[in-house]
């Protein structure tokens, strides 16, 4: 992360939601190429 204050808030707000979780943090949606130079896409969210 290239933010400081979202580099803060994800370590003190967002991590501690999670130390009880063995995994399944994330969920990945796949979304096809990008218009234009054709890369895969997705979409990344936290559970």
């Amino acid at each position: 992360l290239r933010d400081k204050e979202m580099t803060n808030k994800l370590v003190n707000v967002v991590a501690p939601r999670y130390l009880d979780r063995n995994g399944g943090y994330l969920r990945i949606m796949k979304l096809g190429p990008r218009h234009g130079d054709n890369a895969p896409m997705a979409r990344i969210e936290l559970i």
